[in-house]
């Protein structure tokens, strides 16, 4: 009796999602290790390996970062129109709270950045703590299990992806040297094909997925990051209000384990793979890493909560459910973890070798910060 229910709490834990936020961390820790042994060297060679052919020839952290990350966005995607049609965020109000969080968790943090860094070498660095990392922030949430109420997830997500979509277009307009507008209007006419099709009525997930890999393709050489294609094909799928699966919720069904188990845990492994160096430390106190390290663990956090404040007090949004005010704030904290794509800005943002190595290291102490404090915080909460 006691193996079948030792058996039962693993199997509950394991479809919890959190084994995954360990896997995740687990990675990290490998990966960190990785970098900073005499194996770093082979590791960043097997990253920079070239696979594939002809147009799509492109490195193994290439695949990894816009590839797999792409199905890592289409799986958000699919969980945040769901929950636009028939859960948390089906009315304006609710739905409209996570859009001017993030707008408030991307404003601030630029602005704290920008101040500190006004008339320094390192000013074109302000779109660095603009972003969080959604992959780890849900995964830090995920380990909170039930200390949480589930609405929060899904509000972490949705503000997360507004703010990687706030990201990419900030990438976009000031950090994209050409943007290929052929390929643009290319994806363009595959995004109406699939949203006639979803019109329609066409039930059928190849007649999705197909389409949308040359989506993904056309994005990728338009010069804007390829993970929002992801973004683009969920929205597209058709789903119902019913309790009759819908293809959007068979391919949730499909993608969660790959996405939770294999593509994140492979992510972290190869993006956190930072190789520490003294002047790093010094470089905390620096212009560019008080402005990051200030920007995404106290921007983030005033940005989201006192928007959100805003927002619910103006009656222009409400709080989701059985959330409160503690949870929002636990929230922003978590929404400094920027991680990813402020390292892709760093590297856009800067040339100098060492100015990325302290952007690297500054980003990395930030969201460390903000995800350990921001769990603690949320842990000691009371639904």
């Amino acid at each position: 009796m006691a193996k079948i229910i030792n058996l039962e709490a693993f199997k509950r834990f394991f479809r919890s999602g959190q084994v995954g936020g360990f896997l995740l961390l687990i990675c990290v820790a490998i990966s960190l290790f990785i970098a900073n042994t005499s194996s770093k060297d082979g590791f960043n060679a097997f990253l920079e390996t070239k696979i594939g052919f002809s147009v799509i020839n492109y490195s193994i952290i290439g695949w990894i970062n816009d590839a797999l990350m792409a199905i890592f966005f289409l799986l958000v995607g699919l969980e945040i129109k769901r929950e636009l049609v028939e859960g948390e965020l089906s009315s304006i109000k609710s739905a409209s709270l996570p859009v001017i969080a993030a707008l408030g968790g991307m404003l601030i943090p630029a602005l704290i950045y920008a101040t500190i860094n006004k008339g320094e070498s390192t000013a074109s660095g302000w779109g660095i703590p603009m972003a969080t990392d959604i992959a780890f922030a849900l995964a830090i949430i995920a380990l909170l299990g039930k200390n949480v109420p589930p609405s929060l997830k899904i509000f972490l997500a949705a503000l997360a992806i507004v703010d990687d979509l706030g990201a990419i277009l900030v990438i976009a307009i000031f950090y994209t040297n050409q943007i290929h507008f052929n390929y643009l209007l290319m994806a363009g006419g595959i995004l109406l094909v699939l949203g006639l099709m979803n019109y329609f009525g066409v039930k059928n997930l190849v007649f999705y997925l197909v389409p949308g890999i040359f989506l993904w393709y056309f994005i990728h050489h338009s010069g804007i990051h390829a993970t929002i294609a992801g973004v683009l094909l969920a929205f597209t799928i058709p789903t119902n209000e019913t309790d009759v699966e819908s293809p959007l919720e068979k391919l949730e069904h499909i993608l969660t384990f790959p996405v939770n188990y294999l593509i994140m845990p492979v992510f972290a492994l190869a993006n956190t793979n930072i190789t520490f160096q003294k002047e790093m430390l010094s470089g905390l106190i620096s212009p560019l890493g008080l402005g990051i390290v200030i920007g995404l663990f106290a921007g983030k956090t005033l940005g989201v909560t006192c928007f959100s404040w805003l927002a619910v007090k103006l009656k222009w949004a409400e709080l989701p459910s059985g959330a409160g005010w503690k949870h929002i704030l636990g929230l922003g904290m978590l929404a400094g973890i920027g991680f990813t794509m402020s390292i892709f800005i760093a590297l856009l943002s800067f040339s100098d070798t060492l100015h990325i190595s302290e952007a690297k290291f500054a980003i990395l102490t930030a969201s460390i910060l903000s995800g350990i404090i921001g769990f603690t915080f949320l842990k000691s909460v009371k639904a």
